[in-house]
């Protein structure tokens, strides 16, 4: 069952106290929607100011670590966290197959010259294909392509979906399909956003971790989670979390109340 923040504080309260007891707490985030309103153009989201301070407070607590997961690539989301090279955050993107740590930087791995032809050559007919549909647009991907669809009408959106599904079909059946909000990805590595996250809690050796969505691709994340770990749900949607609250601004509330009661619990 799901606690409703905002209607049922109490027993949030107690989950937040809880998890904020960890001897060493993960804190993994995803980005768009959850810390950064959603827009228009992808490339112009920044972290809302509320929750770059509640991050910030996080970072500064003990024996806590805070990441960012995302099927943002690598590079786009370093530029939209405007995270730089001396940044404490680790960062998880394409879904978890692509990684920065503080020291070592970008870890990214091997993929073969087939599969960089097969995405570049299913990109160009993904772009043909969705010029035919207004506001219908392609996203480059490090290992594929997202086909956006939140300035397109239902009808356009439906129909680039069907068409670009099609095709991925018949030219590459392998590739892992996701959706989103208003958003399909399609690549030809596998990871998913619990794939990152059980990473992220071996490389920090943490033995509790919060993580937070707002998205379905959160979910496999969500429902990853430990026992003695916390899902969240940022906003409308179903969800596996153990707390939901209503929006960016709450979820950063949330984060400075954890942030509060890990400090006191480490004194």
């Amino acid at each position: 069952m799901t606690i409703d923040a905002a209607q049922q504080p109490d027993e949030a309260e107690a989950e937040l106290r809880r998890i904020a007891a960890a001897e060493r707490l993960l804190v993994a985030l995803d980005f768009d929607g959850t810390l950064s309103p959603l827009v228009d153009d992808p490339m112009q989201a920044r972290m809302a100011p509320e929750a770059r301070a509640a991050l910030d407070a996080l970072i500064a607590a003990p024996a806590t670590t805070v990441a960012l997961v995302s099927g943002r690539s690598l590079h786009d989301l370093r530029e939209i966290a405007e995270h730089a090279d001396d940044s404490p955050l680790l960062l998880a993107g394409s879904h978890g197959a692509e990684y920065w740590t503080p020291g070592a930087g970008a870890i990214e791995p091997d993929d073969d010259a087939d599969e960089r032809e097969l995405r570049d050559t299913l990109r160009a007919h993904a772009e043909q294909t969705a010029a035919a549909f207004d506001g219908v647009w392609i996203e480059p991907k490090t290992f594929g392509f997202g086909v956006h669809t939140r300035l397109s009408s239902p009808e356009d959106a439906a129909a680039a979906r069907e068409a670009i599904d099609g095709l991925v079909a018949a030219e590459a059946a392998g590739w892992r399909r996701r959706t989103g909000h208003n958003i399909v990805e399609y690549a030809f590595r596998q990871e998913g956003k619990d794939t990152a996250v059980a990473a992220l809690r071996e490389r920090t050796e943490a033995t509790a971790v919060l993580f937070a969505g707002d998205d379905v691709t959160d979910e496999d994340a969500i429902a990853g989670l430990d026992a003695d770990d916390l899902g969240v749900r940022v906003g409308a949607g179903d969800t596996s979390a153990a707390i939901r609250v209503t929006d960016i601004s709450a979820f950063a509330a949330l984060l400075e109340r954890l942030a509060e009661l890990r400090g006191a619990a480490r004194e």
